[in-house]
């Protein structure tokens, strides 16, 4: 049995959990999210498959 992960809808869940939590925490985790997004789009996705 294989489980394959997409990290973009876990760390969406994550991220969604932590605002309903803490609003202020809102720009925290945007800013976080986008330059990882930016990150992985610049160096690619190849040490990322989970």
């Amino acid at each position: 049995m294989h489980l394959y992960l997409s990290i973009g809808p876990l760390v969406s869940l994550i991220a969604g959990v932590l605002i309903l939590i803490m609003p202020r925490l809102l720009n925290y985790i945007v800013a976080i999210y986008l330059i990882i997004i930016g990150l992985i789009g610049i160096f690619g996705t190849g040490a990322l498959h989970l």
